[in-house]
């Protein structure tokens, strides 16, 4: 699920030979880690089959004022644009305010038109752009705010 998803978002964006690499760091020794550390790791599932997954917890960029951080929201393609991203999204910020973080930050490429429009239609407001290299090649992330 994982592999299929980050493909759909990241095809033509993120070069491809940079985009394998990253996807294959995540295989089942990561995930296995990722929830053996305690990881805040939400999975949408339908029928026994994994449809998407949500990554978070304190933000990672201490010196921002926003406390908590959505790392990762991902859905296949035939899930997406039925809501089920909105409502992984609230879980996740509503699980991060029981935890004290009333506020969250969410980072995603600029060229990811999908993810921009998405958190924008949640109420994200665009904080800050920085640069990202992928494979040698610059890209310009966006940060949303969540209050």
């Amino acid at each position: 699920m994982h592999d299929a998803a980050w493909r759909e978002a990241y095809r033509g964006i993120i070069p491809g030979r940079e985009l394998e690499r990253m996807i294959s760091r995540r295989g089942p020794r990561w995930w296995t880690s990722a929830i053996r550390r305690g990881s805040n790791i939400l999975v949408l599932d339908f029928d026994d089959q994994i449809a998407g997954y949500a990554t978070y917890g304190r933000n990672r960029i201490r010196t921002m004022p926003y406390r908590g951080e959505i790392f990762e929201l991902y859905l296949l393609p035939e899930y997406q644009g039925l809501g089920f991203g909105g409502r992984m999204f609230r879980a996740a910020r509503s699980d991060l305010a029981r935890y004290g973080c009333e506020t969250a930050i969410v980072w995603a490429l600029a060229d990811n038109l999908r993810a921009v429009r998405f958190y924008e239609g949640l109420g994200g407001r665009l904080l800050r752009k920085a640069p990202e290299i992928f494979g040698g090649e610059v890209r310009e992330r966006v940060a949303f705010v969540f209050e």
